[in-house]
């Protein structure tokens, strides 16, 4: 079979792959706590499920639809998104859960405006990015400001629902995109070194932000209190072993380990399926991540590269970020695994991202563009 037969068939059939591990997953972490607040042993599984279907068919419409023609919607669909941003923090608008405004409420149904921004500055960074293919990008007042200009706004109202994590991911993409483009290192140090200080200034200035990085480096001091999630998630992980305790035999998702259905999907996957059910899920998304950017090295244009490898890095960026904090490797951090975790928005989004990449895909020639 032809290489591009290859990366474009891998690519319909990892995320399809995953949804159905999350939903298997989703169903074995929730069913118990599902029954009880809602006497629906299934609730969180049909509601997924619902995405799901919804995602696969958003991946085959994306599919079919030009990539080049995003360029005509980058500036409109960022402008959309600083809208959507704006109105959901109006009081009585944006539904307020656990002390964050994030969700427009549509019955019950919930939509999440940022990671659909996440998509929209991938998009219009990469037709910006892409027009200075001739030296623009080595002078700050072309190559930088332009794209902090797209960024920093949407960057702040994040910010202020507030949502830390996902507003230092965008941080983070830009700076990679940046990278990639070819931007002179004193600008990029620069960027870091503003970067670093307003994360240190967001930590300080929040209370509970310091207590989360106090509980990451010790977890144990706390851990029934801000250590809890973490230990618990340490528990898991421990008790699965190699091979695992066996497909709904875990006991930490039994009302020990919080919302185990959503961010820390992974720890109940390490227990049940055990280190080699991780070290596959850590393999499907490598290989996910390594078809991302063959297809962006190989993408007709640069628009399609930049639009690519901005797709992959976002979901190789929340699959880390995820894996990290279920781990202790970083702070705890509300970041869903891409495709697995439940989560409508954020399955509608990434895969909306993936038929976009199947798009640069089917016009790729897999000769390396000069």
């Amino acid at each position: 079979m032809h290489s591009k037969s290859i990366i474009h068939n891998t690519l319909i059939f990892i995320p399809i792959f995953l949804i159905g591990l999350g939903l298997i997953m989703i169903y074995s972490s929730s069913s118990i706590f599902a029954a009880q607040k809602f006497h629906d042993s299934a609730y969180f599984l049909k509601k997924q499920l619902l995405f799901g279907v919804c995602g696969i068919i958003c991946m085959f419409l994306m599919m079919r639809i030009p990539y080049p023609f995003l360029k005509k919607l980058a500036y409109p669909f960022w402008l959309l998104n600083i809208g959507l941003l704006t109105v959901v923090l109006i009081p009585g608008i944006g539904t307020k859960v656990g002390g964050a405004v994030r969700w427009f409420r549509l019955g019950p149904l919930s939509f999440q405006p940022a990671e659909l921004a996440k998509l929209a500055v991938i998009v219009v960074l990469s037709y910006s990015l892409s027009k200075k293919e001739h030296g623009g990008i080595k002078h700050f007042s072309i190559g930088i400001l332009p794209h902090l200009i797209f960024v920093v706004p949407v960057f702040l109202l994040i910010v202020a629902q507030p949502d830390f994590g996902t507003a230092m991911m965008l941080i983070t993409l830009l700076f990679i995109m940046l990278f990639v483009a070819g931007t002179p290192k004193k600008f990029l140090s620069a960027l870091a070194g503003i970067a670093s200080a307003s994360a240190a200034l967001l930590i300080l200035c929040r209370g509970y932000r310091v207590e989360r990085l106090s509980s990451f480096l010790n977890p144990w001091e706390n851990a029934t209190g801000t250590g809890f999630q973490i230990v618990q998630s340490f528990l898991a992980f421990g008790a699965g072993g190699f091979f695992g305790t066996g497909l709904g035999k875990g006991t930490q998702k039994l009302f020990y380990l919080p919302e185990p259905h959503t961010d820390f999907i992974l720890s109940v996957i390490g227990e049940e399926l055990g280190f080699l059910g991780v070290l596959l899920v850590i393999a499907i998304f490598l290989i996910f991540v390594i078809c991302g950017i063959k297809i962006s090295i190989h993408a007709h244009d640069l628009f399609g590269t930049y639009l690519a490898l901005g797709i992959v890095f976002l979901t190789g960026l929340q699959t880390v970020m995820n894996m990290a904090v279920v781990m202790g490797l970083l702070p705890t951090k509300g970041t869903p695994l891409p495709f697995v975790s439940y989560g409508g928005t954020s399955l509608l989004i990434n895969m909306m991202g993936v038929g976009i990449l199947l798009s640069i895909s089917s016009q790729c020639d897999y000769k390396t563009r000069r």
